[in-house]
């Protein structure tokens, strides 16, 4: 039976560990709408249509992967695509306490919606966006954290300064 999971995040920029969190939730749930979070609060890299663009890109020809965008609460996105589910990578243990009060904090207001946590597997364990910018900043080769179109646009915001 094929059911519907949203995978919300930032993106900023989509790393492997993320496609390989896509590839576990789509096994599963058989359609996965990952959607990508326009917070005007947040200070991100690249814009929402820029990640959404790059989504895109690493995700096409992948069966049962929609890319969306979404602001606002990720409980009224769910609801309003039909969905109960909703996707959240665990990296390490020290994601868990922020995860955990999320899902929590988005049962209390949608108890219909559930998030099931993913592991990506071991040897994308530690990738996390900030820490790849950070590498990036500091010119090292970011290719066996990102898909080579990712690294280039990363490395052109970079090199352009317009990056914070």
């Amino acid at each position: 039976m094929s059911r519907l999971a949203i995978y919300p995040g930032s993106f900023d920029p989509v790393t492997y560990g993320h496609l390989d969190v896509i590839k576990r939730a789509q096994s599963i749930f058989g359609t996965v709408v990952v959607a990508v979070a326009n917070n005007a609060s947040k200070k991100y890299i690249f814009s929402v249509e820029e990640r959404v663009a790059m989504m895109k890109e690493v995700t096409h020809g992948m069966k049962g992967v929609r890319v969306d965008v979404f602001q606002g609460l990720v409980t009224e996105y769910a609801k309003s695509k039909k969905t109960n589910v909703l996707i959240r990578g665990l990296r390490m243990i020290s994601d868990f306490d922020y995860e955990f009060q999320m899902a929590l904090t988005n049962r209390r207001l949608a108890e219909s919606i559930e998030t099931v946590f993913l592991m990506p597997s071991e040897r994308f364990s530690f990738l996390s966006a900030t820490l790849i910018k950070e590498v990036a900043r500091l010119d090292a080769d970011i290719s066996s954290f990102v898909p080579k179109q990712v690294a280039k646009r990363l490395r052109e915001r970079l090199n352009k300064g317009t990056a914070s």
